[in-house]
């Protein structure tokens, strides 16, 4: 099992994306990390960063590659990023096998 997967539709928009913000996928990778917050206590974040820090894990995803510092390294084990462009919502949405529960708008969860 993957520590985090990026499913086809999330890897198109996330290149989107990437274009809009004038970053390449050559030089910047895709930071995903857990915070304390959100209504069921944790939330996710999403970002470009061009710099690695000591604490991160690499993770190759090509043609996107991801950071994940070590704190969110065990929340996210087993997660897919996917985006939903359906009539229910737009944008990217976390899969994770370790939410024993999630708030309403997926932005949040509790392990």
């Amino acid at each position: 099992m993957e520590i985090i997967t990026v499913t086809e539709k999330g890897k198109i928009q996330l290149l989107k994306l990437m274009e809009e913000s004038n970053v390449s996928s050559e030089t910047h990778y895709l930071r995903v990390g857990v915070k304390g917050g959100g209504c069921s206590g944790l939330s996710y974040e999403l970002g470009f960063d061009n710099l690695i820090d000591d604490s991160d894990n690499l993770i190759e995803t090509k043609p996107i590659n991801l950071l994940v510092d070590k704190k969110s390294f065990l929340y996210l084990f087993g997660t897919e990023l996917d985006f939903s462009d359906g009539l229910n919502g737009k944008g990217f949405q976390f899969i994770n096998p370790n939410a024993s529960r999630t708030c309403g708008c997926g932005e949040s969860f509790e392990i």
